[in-house]
């Protein structure tokens, strides 16, 4: 965890690097994935760079890996996942092979593609014909079509020409069009037979189901010949041989089915070795993809590199985390070792003025955390870290919204499953599943936490549990407790004087006055959580004071706002407490008489308008003596704080401009300035920022404390909600005590148990989720949280391999 308080210390290195083993030494860093290379060539076009002409391999590779990945879906051949150990980085000589495998694959698949769609466009071919063969042994039988054709009035109907005519095939969608064509260039002097193909025909250049019909054409004369295969060839009609004779169609018939057999044969033969073929290269297109994408990487990155005039070595700049300085100088001789090169690597540290990236180390249970903070910005650089308090603050807040026994016992378990079985579920690469199944750590403690609060709330369901025994005793006789419905209990009498041993007692569940109980107890828990945290947010600030040695700000900044804060909203909470403490049923001090507490909320509105209210005759005001004269200490140096905070800074910069020189007056503007980045602003400007910043403050400190009140507010709302539902839907099957009830319990179980986990988990918990996140964002790191940095992205074969999977 001490990894996660800030980003990791980072160094600006230069590398020198021999050309002979840039490539392995690239492919070492990339294995590494610890180093953010800074592209040193951004005034050269990308298609005038060294390496251009070793990416446009790479792209061929992809292409051809493409087309062979199309070939195998195509067949239906199954192509193994991401092996889990990544096939190492080849080197030039194995690239070379590789290209020389993939060029032969793709000829051989491309060869046995040609083939069989020759063989398919045959043997539809032939198919075609048969239909034709057998479809015009009707037509030709019916002695009505020289009838039909003398019918249609034509002027060489009955000149004593033979009739003629032409017998294909065609699409079924373009028989209407085809059909009224032949009717217009042959003035009705064309008689067609059509028949539709009962089994449809597979086309062998889309592989698409077509259906098509048989035609025949009677006409007379060359000329109406003509005509009638240009219609057929404008609307690509398939045109067949067929004889006069019913002997020669017969005999033609029989051929036809024996290529038909012999052919079928042939296509088994060639789509077996297809297949074969295929589910070789099936086994390797995994690792392929992998090694292509791996080179054409690396010589991305080294496109980013320089060359010296001597083009005798490459020059790189990177981002690198110091702690891994160490890491590179090996890769780097590994990389030189690899080739045999005798001239080593160099590594040098340089000085920058360009702001690092941020770079927090994270491991699979805080990435999502993590993620929860970055969704808000990049944190700057080394700057503290609230992901690291996010761990527990976040699923506690949560608990505090969502506490329920039960609804948190189906959020752990939620939680668990997706833990348990996360290397199966993780293969599920939708972006929604993704996006939940990242935060399964998250919901596993937004579950334990929840059955936390639900035991401190003594709920479960929107039911109490009786495990320690109640405090509370009814001291009235049988007959008054049986015919009176509300009885009142006297905490003088009626109570033990012992607290139940953990969260609230369980009779509370069965009073009436519970919703006025919980809303006072939940109300101040809220107050006095979320001053806490607004505190504690307010302290991180001097922790990054500390560290970027800004430690007048400390005087200037911290200070004023931690006593304006503590003064007021600390103090209203310490009075929670004083008044729990001090305040009971049975107290015997004058002023703490039952009845006499005071308000805590009236108290406070009083202290900041300096108004006292007349107590009770028997009561005092105040909690304490010298409380009043406390209370007005407390007012005056809060607003002391104000414009401590507005005027401090801007006066200390201005006096330290102009006690000194120009230049030195500047570099100590900076320091002191720096963590507003007003290092050369004028100091109208400085002023300005000043009393927005305090005003933004001083009031976002009251609202802040008023934005807690959501934890009371959805608290009460979830537990009345879940009490709703359990009355109107599964006291249904409570109202029997025959058989009949229990029944019924079984058939209100299911509608109560999907209206619980839809409605009270599920929305309810996207509720409580949201405004748990929104009270850390805008509650919590608005008192010390930059977020103006830039993310850490190195160059790292195994990121680009899990981006490529995801997309």
């Amino acid at each position: 965890m001490g990894a996660m308080f800030r980003s990791e210390e980072m160094s600006m290195v230069q590398l020198l690097i021999q050309p002979e083993a840039a490539y392995q030494s690239v492919a070492e860093l990339g294995e590494l994935g610890i180093a953010q290379f800074r592209d040193l060539n951004t005034d050269i076009n990308m298609f005038q760079r060294k390496y251009t002409s070793e990416i446009r391999r790479c792209e061929e590779m992809e292409r051809k890996i493409g087309y062979i990945r199309r070939e195998i879906v195509k067949d239906s051949v199954a192509i193994p996942d991401m092996p889990e150990v990544i096939p190492r980085t080849p080197n030039s000589r194995e690239i070379i092979d590789l290209e020389a495998q993939l060029e032969k694959t793709e000829n051989e698949i491309v060869e046995l593609s040609e083939n069989n769609n020759a063989l398919l466009q045959n043997f539809m071919e032939l198919t075609e014909l048969k239909h034709v063969l057998e479809k015009t042994q009707v037509f030709f039988s019916d002695k009505s079509n020289v009838q039909n054709l003398e019918a249609t009035g034509g002027e060489a109907a009955n000149d004593g020409k033979p009739l003629g005519f032409v017998a294909g095939v065609i699409s079924r969608e373009r028989i209407i069009g085809f059909e009224r064509m032949l009717w217009r260039v042959s003035r009705g002097n064309i008689f067609l037979r059509q028949a539709t193909l009962e089994e449809s025909l597979v086309d062998p250049k889309t592989g698409d189901s077509v259906h098509k019909i048989v035609f025949v054409a009677f006409f007379q004369g060359e000329q109406l010949k003509a005509r009638v295969k240009k219609v057929c060839a404008g609307y690509h009609a398939s045109l067949y041989p067929c004889p006069n004779e019913y002997n020669e169609r017969e005999e033609m018939l029989r051929g036809v089915r024996t290529r038909i057999e012999d052919l079928k044969m042939v296509l088994g033969q060639t789509q077996d070795q297809r297949q074969r073929v295929l589910l070789n290269v099936a086994k390797e297109v995994p690792n392929w993809e992998i090694i292509v994408k791996k080179v054409k990487a690396i010589y991305h990155t080294l496109n980013m590199f320089n060359v010296d005039v001597s083009k005798k070595c490459l020059f790189g700049e990177a981002w690198v985390p110091t702690a891994g300085l160490q890491d590179v100088k090996t890769a780097l001789v590994n990389g030189s070792a690899a080739v045999g090169s005798a001239v080593p690597s160099f590594l040098n540290i340089i000085a920058t003025d360009e702001d690092p990236p941020t770079y927090n180390k994270t491991n699979k249970f805080t990435r999502g955390f993590q993620n929860l903070i970055e969704s808000y910005g990049i944190a700057t650089y080394r700057e503290a870290n609230p992901a690291l308090y996010t761990i527990i603050t976040f699923p506690f807040l949560f608990a505090i919204m969502f506490g329920d026994l039960g609804h948190g016992l189906i959020l752990f378990l939620l939680g668990m499953w997706m833990v348990l079985w996360e290397k199966t579920l993780d293969k599920n690469k939708e972006e929604i599943w993704q996006l939940f199944f990242g935060g399964r750590y998250i919901i596993l403690l937004m579950g334990i936490f929840s059955m936390y609060t639900g035991f401190v709330y003594n709920d479960v369901f929107s039911k109490g549990m009786n495990i320690f025994g109640s405090a509370w005793s009814v001291n009235y006789n049988t007959s008054t407790v049986m015919t009176n419905k509300e009885l009142q209990l006297n905490p003088t009498t009626d109570y033990s004087e012992t607290v139940y041993w953990y969260g609230l007692d369980p009779l509370w569940m069965l009073a009436t006055n519970k919703i006025i109980f919980l809303n006072s107890f939940k109300m101040k828990l809220s107050i006095i959580f979320g001053v806490v945290h607004m505190i504690f947010g307010v302290c991180m600030s001097l922790v990054n004071h500390n560290h970027f040695k800004r430690r007048v700000n400390i005087l200037l900044e911290f200070i004023p706002q931690m006593m304006f804060l503590v003064l007021l909203f600390a103090y209203m909470c310490f009075m929670m407490f004083f008044k729990w403490i001090m305040y009971s049923a049975v107290t015997d001090e004058d002023h703490l008489k039952p009845g006499c507490a005071p308000s805590v909320l009236i108290m406070f509105i009083n202290m900041m308008l300096f108004k006292n209210q007349e107590p009770l005759e028997t009561c005092k005001e105040f909690m304490f003596e010298g409380q009043d004269t406390l209370q007005v200490i407390f007012i005056l140096l809060g607003l002391i704080c104000i414009p401590w905070l507005l005027l401090a800074k801007p006066f200390y910069i201005m006096f330290k401009r102009k006690g000194k020189s120009t230049e030195h007056g500047s570099e100590v503007a900076h320091q002191s300035s720096s963590s507003n980045h007003h290092d050369d602003e004028p100091m109208s400007e400085i002023f300005i920022h000043q009393a927005i910043h305090t005003i933004e403050y001083i009031l976002s400190t009251i609202s802040h404390t008023a934005s807690y009140l959501r934890l009371w507010a959805l608290s009460l709302a979830h537990a009345q909600l879940s009490e709703v539902l359990y009355n109107m839907v599964f006291t249904i099957g409570l109202r029997n005590d025959s058989y009949v009830g229990a029944v019924m319990i079984w058939l209100v179980f299911w509608p109560w148990s999907v209206l619980t986990i839809g409605i009270l988990v599920g929305m309810e918990g996207l509720s409580a989720f949201l405004h748990t996140l929104r009270l850390h964002w805008v509650e919590f790191m608005s008192k010390f949280y930059e977020g103006l940095g830039y993310a850490f992205k190195p160059f790292s074969f195994k990121a680009i391999l899990e981006e490529e999977e995801a997309d």
